[in-house]
C-alpha cells in the first residue's frame, strides 16, 4: 500500500525539528553516488567535497549580501542553502494549500439571532459568536503566518475528519492535500536523506559471463533511510554492498 497524504504530513511534522537542526550541519551524501561504485563502497561516510566548497561559497556570498563586513558584532552562522530552500518551498506549498482547503471547508462564523428572539437566547447566541469567532481550530488568512508543522497538522485534521468548524473534505480538497503533501515528505527525506532510494547508475554490470564477454546489465542502487547502499544488476543479479569491494572498474 502506498503512503497516504496522511503518512506523508506525519513525516513533515515529525522531520521538521530535524531540519532546523540540520541548517547549520554539513552537506548531505549525494545521491546516486557519482564515479566508480568501488570508491563510493570505500567511502559511504565521505561527503562530496565539490558540493561541500560550492555550499560554503554560496553561503560567503549570502553572508556578504546580508551584512555589511564593516559591522561589528558576531557574524551570523552559516546555513545550509538546500536546507534553507526546501524548509521555504515546503512551508509556502502547504500554507497555500491550507488556504485553498480552508476556502472550501471552513464553515462561516455563525451570526446573530435577529431582534425579534428573546434577550436571553440573544445573549446566549453572543457568546456562541464569540467562541466560535474565536475556535483555535480555525484556519486564517490574516495575521502572522504559521510554520509548516502547524499548517501540516491543521491538515492532518482535514484528512482525518477532526471536529471543528469545517464540512466534509470533498475529494478534489483531499486529492490536493494528498499532492501537496507527497511532494513536501519527498523533499524533506531527500535533503535529510532519510527515505529510501533508487537510482540506476550509468556504469553497467562489468561481470564477465562465462570469462567471455561483460554482463553490461543495468545497475541499480537501492538505500537511504539509514540503510548502508546497495547495488544490484537487473540482468545477471549480482549484487554489491559496503563490505563486497571487489567493486565496479
Amino acid at each position: 500500500m502506498s503512503p497516504t497524504a496522511a503518512h506523508h504530513l506525519t513525516t513533515v511534522i515529525r522531520h521538521w525539528t530535524d531540519l532546523v537542526d540540520a541548517l547549520g550541519g554539513t552537506s548531505a551524501p549525494v545521491w546516486p553516488p557519482a564515479g566508480r561504485m568501488s570508491d563510493y563502497l570505500r567511502a559511504l561516510d565521505e561527503l562530496d567535497a565539490d558540493e561541500l566548497e560550492a555550499e560554503r561559497h554560496r553561503a560567503l556570498a549570502l553572508r556578504t549580501l546580508e551584512r555589511d563586513p564593516s559591522q561589528i558584532g558576531e557574524r551570523p552562522i552559516p546555513i545550509r542553502l538546500t536546507v534553507h530552500e526546501t524548509m521555504r518551498i515546503v512551508q509556502a506549498g502547504l500554507i497555500e494549500c491550507a488556504d485553498q482547503v480552508a476556502a472550501v471547508v471552513q464553515r462561516p462564523v455563525m451570526g446573530p439571532l435577529p431582534a425579534g428572539y428573546p434577550k436571553a437566547d440573544r445573549e446566549r447566541r453572543e457568546l456562541l459568536v464569540i467562541q466560535d469567532r474565536n475556535d483555535r481550530r480555525r484556519w486564517s488568512w490574516t495575521g502572522t503566518r504559521p510554520g509548516a508543522p502547524y499548517a501540516a497538522l491543521w491538515l492532518l485534521g482535514r484528512v482525518q475528519g477532526a471536529p471543528g468548524p469545517f464540512r466534509p473534505l470533498p475529494a478534489p480538497e483531499a486529492q490536493l492535500i494528498a499532492n501537496v503533501a507527497r511532494g513536501a515528505a519527498e523533499r524533506i527525506e531527500h535533503v535529510l536523506d532519510v527515505g529510501e532510494r533508487t537510482a540506476t547508475l550509468a556504469q553497467t554490470c562489468p561481470r564477465m559471463i562465462k570469462v567471455v564477454f561483460p554482463c553490461n546489465g543495468r545497475i541499480e542502487m537501492y538505500g537511504g533511510a539509514g540503510a548502508p547502499p546497495v547495488a544490484r544488476c537487473t540482468e545477471c543479479g549480482h549484487v554489491w554492498t559496503g563490505q563486497d569491494v571487489p567493486a565496479v572498474a
